[in-house]
């Protein structure tokens, strides 16, 4: 026999699953004598397909599996596998890997997937005896043989000539056959084995109470998993929710930088324009400076113009005591206003970041300066109108916005006093108005050039919209 390092492949198939109709074993013998060579011969019938890896083994009789083979030789393939026709195959096995003992013994053909594809009746390993060769027989026995052999010769005709027709069928009586024998043969052993399988039963069931201690446990843990399943499950929900959260947190926090980055280019930019303004109030605060020392010398002439008009007229000292109070009233702020503008520019400069509030501040007190700086302006043109017109002391009623409250005392002065005594002038376009005019409306066209802030009151030149635009804006940014 061809053993090899390869095990056969072999399978845990019951013998109800098995067809031993698909090899046939041919010229097995009762017995084999121990220690010779021995040749198996069986046909492979056109019911099957020999592959590479079947094999031949010989089986203790009551082998329920493969498994349970004592020794094997690999079967060979013959040379027309596809066959339709039955293959005649043999095999050798080597005496060195034969059965030593008295028990019965089959062949067996598994193929490669570990199924039984045909069985051998029994057979023995034992050495020939004479009892098997001689046997001693009296003459009424030879006779009654001889009647026997004439009737078997009679029978045996017979069968020869039904044997042309049974041969057919031949296949598969034998298979029948070859089942009964082996059932036949193999009772006395599976009566053996019943003993040995009650006691594999008893510990089948004490193992089977086991398994079933061990299902109650394992159904207790597989509870316990589904339970931890759906907390798993609650938690995975629970994160997936806290996940689109953040995500949607995270768009948000990308849209607000976003917003951040476009405001902070808007504060840049509106950084630059406030740094030009800043630069335009430097250029028009100068140009205030300028104004203001020009209006110092105006009223250096104004109050020299007021002192002679003083010692001239001595019949309108109280309207002359009050010009002068309010004249020094007026320089006096506009020195303060002008002193206050001074610290805002030096704030400015040493605090850039709060240029917003400081432009406001500024922006307030130029136009406050620019209203003084007209009602100085028409004041001082209206004086020097009154020096060429003397002796009436008339210009403080020019100097007054809404009129001279003194006019009547003045009334008996000469025409060119009352002519000019009537007249109002608007501080911004320098249209004149006469005193006749009710002061509703003088306020009225003055109001008209000018723009209210709705929300300080506070009120702009409608020619310098710019600035009323930035200071609104300030507000937007408050």
């Amino acid at each position: 026999m061809d053993e090899t390092s390869d095990e056969p492949p072999t399978s845990a198939v019951l013998l109800d699953n098995c067809h031993f109709s698909q090899v046939v074993f041919n010229d097995v013998e009762k017995f084999y004598v121990p220690g010779i060579d021995i040749t198996c011969y069986y046909t492979l019938t056109q019911n099957i397909v020999p592959r590479r890896k079947d094999w031949v083994g010989i089986f203790r009789v009551g082998w329920k599996t493969t498994r349970e083979y004592y020794t094997f030789t690999w079967a060979p393939l013959p040379s027309d596998v596809h066959s339709d026709r039955a293959v005649q195959q043999q095999i050798q096995f080597k005496a060195y890997y034969l059965p030593k003992d008295d028990e019965y013994y089959q062949f067996c053909y598994v193929d490669q997937d570990g199924v039984v594809r045909g069985a051998s009746i029994p057979f023995q390993f034992r050495a020939e005896t004479e009892d098997d060769i001689l046997v001693v027989t009296t003459q009424g026995e030879v006779e009654e043989i001889e009647l026997q052999n004439k009737n078997l010769r009679e029978e045996n005709e017979e069968l020869k000539a039904s044997c042309a027709s049974l041969q057919k069928q031949n296949i598969a009586l034998q298979e029948e056959l070859s089942k009964a024998q082996e059932l036949q043969k193999s009772l006395e052993s599976l009566r053996s084995n019943t003993d040995k399988l009650e006691l594999e039963l008893n510990s089948l069931k004490k193992e089977n109470k086991h398994l079933k201690e061990l299902g109650d446990c394992r159904v207790a843990e597989l509870h316990q998993l589904k339970e931890q399943i759906q907390s798993v499950t609650s938690d995975k929900e629970h994160l997936e929710t806290r996940l689109k959260t953040a995500l949607d947190h995270m768009d948000q926090l990308q849209s607000q930088v976003l917003s951040y980055e476009k405001e902070v280019e808007n504060l840049s930019r509106l950084d630059r324009d406030k740094t030009e303004q800043l630069e335009s109030l430097k250029e028009e605060n100068r140009q205030l400076r300028m104004a203001t020392a020009q209006q110092k010398e105006e009223n250096k002439e104004l109050e020299c113009c007021m002192e002679n008009l003083k010692r001239s007229k001595a019949k309108l000292p109280l309207c002359l005591r009050h010009c002068l109070q309010n004249k020094q009233q007026q320089n006096c702020d506009l020195m303060k206003e002008l002193e206050e503008q001074k610290r805002l520019f030096q704030i400015l400069q040493a605090e850039k970041n709060k240029a917003d509030e400081e432009n406001q501040k500024l922006r307030e007190e130029n136009d406050g300066l620019l209203r003084h700086l007209s009602q100085a302006r028409a004041v001082s043109s209206f004086s020097v109108v009154s020096q060429a017109q003397a002796p009436i002391p008339a210009p403080e009623v020019g100097g007054l916005l809404f009129g001279n409250p003194y006019c009547a005392a003045g009334a008996n002065l000469g025409a060119g006093a009352a002519d000019l005594a009537s007249i109002r002038k608007c501080p911004m376009c320098d249209e004149v108005f006469p005193e006749d005019v009710e002061t509703s409306q003088y306020e009225a066209h003055v109001q008209s050039h000018l723009l209210e802030c709705p929300l300080c009151s506070e009120t702009f030149e409608k020619s310098n919209k710019q600035v009323f635009d930035d200071h609104m804006f300030c507000h937007d940014l408050e």
